[in-house]
C-alpha cells in the first residue's frame, strides 16, 4: 500500500492549518471554557465554507464526497490547533449514522457545520459536549434517537464536557453503530496525533530558547533523547491511521480487519500523544502546566482524548480477539 499523501491532501491540510492559525485557536479555546462560544462557532462555519464537515458526506447532500483518508488530514489539524467542541462528532460520527437511513435529509445541515454529538455505549456511552450541540442522539441497539440531557459534568480538558442522555424521539432504525464508533475512534486517533505534533513542537522551541549553565537546554542529551523518543513514537502511529483510514475507503487487500486496523491506531496514537504530554512537561517543567501557558490547553486536551471513543484497553481486548 501507499501511505504517501497526494498534493489534495497536503493542500487540504495547509488550507485547515492556515485557516485556524489566523484564528488564533488558544486564545478561542480559552474563551470557550469561560463559556464564550461565538469565536469557535465563527471558525466552524469557516471550516464548513472549505468543506471540512462535508467530507463524509455525499455531494447529493450538499458534501464533498470525500473520504476518511481526507478525514483523518483534516481531523490532525484540528487537534493540532486545539480547537474545542464536538467536532468528530460532528465530522465523523453522525454522517455514517446517517448515511442510507430515513433520516439522511439532516446531512445537509451537519455538512454547513451544524454541531451534533452522540452517545453510542459501549464505546462513547456519554455525549461530548452536548451542551452545545445543535442536535444530540443516542444509539441503543440498531435504534437512533434524538436524546435529552440527564446530567453534565466537567472533564479534564476545560474545553469538553460529557452529558449521560438518554433516548427521546425515534429517528432511524438499523443504523450501523459500530461502523459509527469506529469512526469517531479514527477521528480521534487523528486529533491525538495532530495534539502529539504540537506538543513536540512547543517542547523543542523551548529547549532552544531555554539557557541553563550557559547552554541550551536542547543541547543536553537527555533532552535530544526524550524528544527523540517522542518523534519515532509519533512517526510510528501516522502509518496506522493512514493505514485504517485506507482501510475504511476500501483501498485494502481482501480480508483485512479494518476495524482492528482502527483499534491499533487509536491505540498508537493515544500512547503517542499521551508520552508527547508527559515529555513537553518535563522539558518546560512546571509552567507548562499552569493556565496561562498553551500546553496545558495540550496536555488536558490529550488526557480526555485518550479515553474517548473506547479506552485503550478496550482497543487492545479488541486487536487482541480479532488475532
Amino acid at each position: 500500500m501507499d501511505f504517501l499523501l497526494s498534493d489534495i491532501h497536503d493542500d487540504l491540510a495547509s488550507s485547515v492549518d492556515a485557516l485556524l492559525t489566523k484564528a488564533d485557536t488558544p486564545a478561542l479555546a480559552r474563551a470557550w471554557a469561560a463559556g464564550d462560544r461565538a469565536p469557535a462557532q465563527g471558525v466552524f462555519r469557516q471550516l464548513a465554507d472549505i468543506g471540512v464537515f462535508g467530507l463524509l458526506i455525499d455531494e447529493s447532500h450538499g458534501g464533498a464526497g470525500a473520504g476518511a483518508v481526507e478525514m483523518v488530514v483534516a481531523l490532525e489539524q484540528v487537534g493540532r490547533h486545539v480547537l474545542p467542541g464536538p467536532i468528530v462528532e460532528s465530522v465523523a460520527v453522525l454522517p455514517v449514522l446517517l448515511r442510507g437511513t430515513v433520516a439522511e435529509e439532516r446531512l445537509p445541515a451537519l455538512a454547513e457545520g451544524a454541531l451534533s454529538s452522540v452517545a453510542i455505549a459501549p464505546m462513547s456511552p456519554r455525549a461530548a459536549d452536548a451542551d452545545v450541540a445543535d442536535r444530540i442522539y443516542v444509539v441503543e441497539d440498531d435504534s437512533l434517537s434524538t436524546a435529552t440531557v440527564e446530567s453534565t459534568a466537567r472533564s479534564v480538558d476545560p474545553t469538553r464536557t460529557v452529558s449521560t442522555v438518554r433516548a427521546a424521539e425515534a429517528v432511524a432504525e438499523g443504523v450501523d453503530g459500530d461502523r459509527a464508533a469506529h469512526a469517531g475512534a479514527l477521528g480521534t486517533a487523528a486529533q491525538l496525533l495532530g495534539l502529539g505534533g504540537a506538543m513536540l513542537t512547543i517542547a523543542s522551541e523551548y529547549a532552544l530558547s531555554r539557557t541553563q549553565f550557559g547552554r541550551q537546554i536542547g543541547s543536553f542529551q537527555a533532552v535530544k533523547h526524550h524528544l527523540a523518543d517522542v518523534a519515532i513514537a509519533l512517526e510510528m502511529a501516522r502509518p496506522l491511521v493512514h493505514a485504517a483510514a485506507l482501510g475504511v475507503d476500501g483501498a485494502v487487500p481482501e480480508g483485512v480487519d479494518v476495524d482492528r486496523d482502527i483499534s491499533a491506531a487509536k491505540v498508537a496514537a493515544a500512547d503517542a500523544a499521551y508520552l508527547a504530554s508527559r515529555r513537553a512537561l518535563q522539558v518546560l517543567g512546571a509552567i507548562g502546566y499552569t493556565a496561562e501557558h498553551d500546553l496545558s490547553l495540550y496536555i488536558t486536551k490529550t488526557r480526555a482524548l485518550v479515553t474517548a471513543w473506547g479506552t485503550q484497553a478496550q482497543h487492545r481486548e479488541r486487536i487482541l480477539e480479532s488475532l
